[in-house]
């Protein structure tokens, strides 16, 4: 999928190469037929031109290529991390998992509701939430507002906050 968003790039990169190997070909040979200078200056132009604008896309597309591979390498550093967490605290994870949808039931969410309000807490915005579940944004707003008028709560900030401030409490010195 990627590489496709990359092809017309290097399309016009070697467009502009065959170009500039074109023109140059016609530059050797108006060179020893004896053809006027101006004519040749412009034909060293376009040569210079068509050269540096096909280097110009394929240095971009290199570069856009290793930022591309140097995201990857992260994204898949922070799955790692995410899931030797995940598997440490799973028994802890699945407990606040039915707490968070025991308060939902409580609530009286819509299943649809409780989708889009564990995606705020989540982190998610609403333009991804709706990507994700396949709705437009005006949907996944109308029910985020749902969510935080059932709950009390004012925004995703108050909602996030609800369940996570017990979980943040100090450790508390064990001097005794």
């Amino acid at each position: 999928m990627l590489k496709q968003k990359f092809r017309p790039r290097l399309l016009l990169a070697g467009t502009f190469t065959l170009i500039a190997a074109l023109v140059a070909w016609d530059l050797l040979s108006d060179q020893g037929a004896g053809v006027d200078m101006l004519h040749l200056v412009i034909e060293t132009l376009v040569l210079v031109i068509a050269a540096g604008s096909g280097l110009g896309l394929l240095l971009r597309d290199l570069q856009q290529r290793r930022k591309l591979s140097e995201l990857a390498s992260q994204i898949h550093h922070a799955r790692s991390d995410s899931a030797q967490w995940r598997s440490r605290y799973q028994e802890t994870i699945n407990g606040l998992s039915k707490g968070i949808q025991s308060q939902f039931i409580e609530w009286q969410l819509s299943a649809a509701e409780s989708d889009v309000a564990l995606l705020i807490l989540k982190g998610l915005s609403l333009g991804e939430i709706a990507t994700l579940r396949d709705t437009s944004e005006r949907t996944v707003r109308d029910q985020a507002r749902a969510v935080y008028r059932k709950s009390g709560m004012a925004n995703r900030a108050s909602l996030s906050a609800f369940f996570l401030e017990d979980l943040l409490l100090p450790i508390e010195n064990e001097r005794n």
